[in-house]
Parts: C-alpha cells; structure tokens; sequence
C-alpha cells in the first residue's frame, strides 16, 4: 500500500503542475476543459493567470511536502487540497457548465486526492 500511496500522490501533485502548465501556456483550451470557457485576450485573462498559478503552486508544495516532511504532511495537504475541487464542481454548475464537467471531473478529482489522503495517513 505504501508504494501505492506515495505514486498516487506524486501523480495527483505533477497533474496540478501540469495544468498550472497548461493555464499559464494555453489557457483558452485550459478553460474549456475546467467546465467554464473564457477568452484568453479579453477579461479572463487574469483569472486564467491565477488559475494556473494556483494549480501548480499547488503541486509543487505537495511535492515539496512528500519529499520533505513525509507522508502524513502530504496526507493533510491532500485533505485540504480536496477543497477547490469540491468548490470547482460547484463553481461550473452555478455558471452554466456541464453536470458531466462538474461531477465527472471537478467531483471525481475530489474523491480521488481525498483517497490520496486516506491513503497516505494508512502509510
């Protein structure tokens, strides 16, 4: 389970990494893909911006964590981090984007860091 639990959490931290990434470098298809699209050279331009920002700031400090301080700070980070997925889900159901966006990804994203989590607080 250990092995299960360290390689779930580093691939939870290096896909916020990735889509920091794909905010800060391709934010039109970024923003579509997250359930609410918005235009990259209009008004969105800083919301995408701290999008991206957040995101990958999010899976540097979870590596950080993990590689620095250990499993069970990783897990709490984990427990945490399971709050802007929650809150994104609703965030794409109040401004008109797909229930398939909401749940299918925003919700399932959730349940999976919060297995992360479990996980690592079993190791």
């Amino acid at each position: 389970m250990t092995v299960t639990a360290y390689i779930l959490a580093v691939l939870l931290d290096l896909f916020c990494v990735f889509l920091g990434y794909r905010f800060r470098f391709q934010p039109g298809p970024a923003a579509a893909g997250y359930g609410v699209p918005a235009d990259p050279r209009g008004d969105a331009r800083a919301y995408l911006s701290v999008k991206g920002l957040r995101d990958g700031t999010f899976g540097v400090m979870g590596l950080a964590l993990l590689a620095f301080a250990g499993a069970r700070a990783e897990a709490w980070f984990m427990v945490c981090v399971a709050l802007v997925p929650l809150f994104d889900t609703l965030i794409v159901l109040r401004n008109g984007g797909a229930k398939a966006v909401a749940f299918g990804i925003h919700f399932a994203t959730a349940i999976v860091v919060l297995i992360s989590a479990g996980l690592l607080f079993a190791v």
